[in-house]
Order: structure tokens, then sequence, then C-alpha cells
């Protein structure tokens, strides 16, 4: 079941209905970053239980949470944004949506109450593949890719469903997978 589809800036990974690692298990990953050298990523459907205020105490905000991004460096904060406008500044990934950017730009603009939570999404570390292994996980068929999707998929607030909305909007051929079971013993 190789996706047709090869994964570059931009397009989702979906992981396989069964996957072991629990940092994948039913999640949907943005790739920020694909070169010969390695990817890049963000789990946009696994939420954590903190809050931005939990993490910078000069943000007294607890509207916005975090998410977790992947395993790797888990004391790093990221974020993607539909904010260009507000923020000036972040790295294109795809239309309408950044990431990274200015964060003393983007402190001064929570503090003042002008971005709101459907804008920004924060993570706690990321995924990351070294040169060839996200190619060698496909061919294992560990993930699937989708190119064509909405933006506004990225900042969903039912993460819990998101994974299974991805997999049936990959079309007929995939759909029937987000039916399966997480437990196949329980079948």
């Amino acid at each position: 079941m190789i996706s047709p589809i090869q994964p570059r800036n931009g397009t989702l990974l979906i992981s396989e209905p069964f996957m072991i690692d629990p940092n994948f298990k039913r999640s949907v990953v943005l790739l920020t970053e694909f070169e010969i050298n390695g990817a890049v990523g963000f789990v946009l459907n696994q939420k954590s239980n903190l809050v931005l205020s939990d993490l910078i105490s000069d943000i007294k905000c607890d509207d916005f949470p975090i998410f977790i991004g992947g395993p790797v460096e888990n004391d790093s904060l990221h974020f993607l944004h539909r904010c260009y406008d507000k923020i000036k500044s972040g790295i294109k990934i795809r239309e309408g949506l950044f990431w990274g950017g200015n964060f003393e730009t983007l402190k001064i603009l929570l503090q003042n109450n002008r971005i709101n939570t459907d804008e920004i999404k924060f993570f706690i570390g990321y995924s990351g593949w070294g040169a060839g292994q996200l190619e060698s996980e496909m061919k294992e068929n560990s993930w699937m890719v989708a190119d064509k999707f909405d933006s506004e998929l990225v900042f969903v607030e039912d993460e819990e469903n998101l994974w299974r909305e991805v997999v049936v909007g990959l079309g007929p051929k995939y759909a029937h997978i987000a039916n399966f079971p997480e437990n196949p013993s329980l079948n």
C-alpha cells in the first residue's frame, strides 16, 4: 500500500493504523522540511496537558494548548501559524501556512490579545528523520502521504478524530482503514 505521493514540504504524513511506535500511533504529521539530509515535521494530533503559560511565565494566557510535535528535542518550543500579516515573519510551508517567526513580536501580540487560538499552534519537540529514513519507513508502509488538504486542518480542535478524517480524505482506496480498531486483537 505504498503511497503514490512523495513527501515534500507541506505534505501530511499519516501513520498506518497499527504503528507500534507510541510517538506516532494514529498520528498526522505536517512535514515542514524535506531534504536529501532528512525531514522535519510536527505531529498535529497529540495534545499535551500543558498550555503556553506553563512554559513561558511572562505570557499570562491559558488559551493556547501545547501539542507534542514529536520525540526530538522535546525541550524546544515551535509554532505553526496562519497570521503572517501580524507576525510579519515565518517560513512559508504552503499557501497561508507558516513555520516559526519572530518570537518577540509574537509575545507582544499574545500579551495584547491580538492572536487567536485558531491562528497558531504550539509544539514542544518535533519529528525528525535522518537521510533516507522516512523513505525507508514509507517502503515499509508505515506512512501514507497527503498533499491535497485544506490548511485549516492544521488548526482543527478535534485532534482525536483528525487521523480518521485525514485517512477518509485520502479517498475510497484508503477510507476503510479509518475503521480499523486500534488493537486488532480486540476485533
